[in-house]
């Protein structure tokens, strides 16, 4: 099982520590992974979140998908592999 999840619908102002720090109560965090617009720097609106073990992913997905996080529901889901 995966421990690195795909975090969408995340507000454009949200940073890697509120993120974090959201994500804590679900289990550690081991890195946060915010993506950016190469052109403007923004946000992208979606970041992926390794957890410290694929049981702390698995809460979280049950935990927070769905949740309003600054005033947006979350889609927290287990990321696929790179290769599918």
């Amino acid at each position: 099982m995966s421990k690195r999840l795909y975090v969408g619908n995340i507000s454009y102002s949200a940073t890697a520590d509120e993120l974090r720090a959201h994500f804590a109560n679900a289990g550690g965090v081991d890195a946060v992974d915010r993506l950016t617009e190469r052109r403007t720097g923004r946000n992208r609106g979606f970041c992926f979140i390794e957890m410290e073990s694929p049981q702390a992913a698995q809460n979280a997905v049950d935990q927070l998908n769905g949740i309003a996080f600054q005033e947006r529901n979350l889609r927290v889901t287990l990321a696929r592999p790179n290769d599918e």
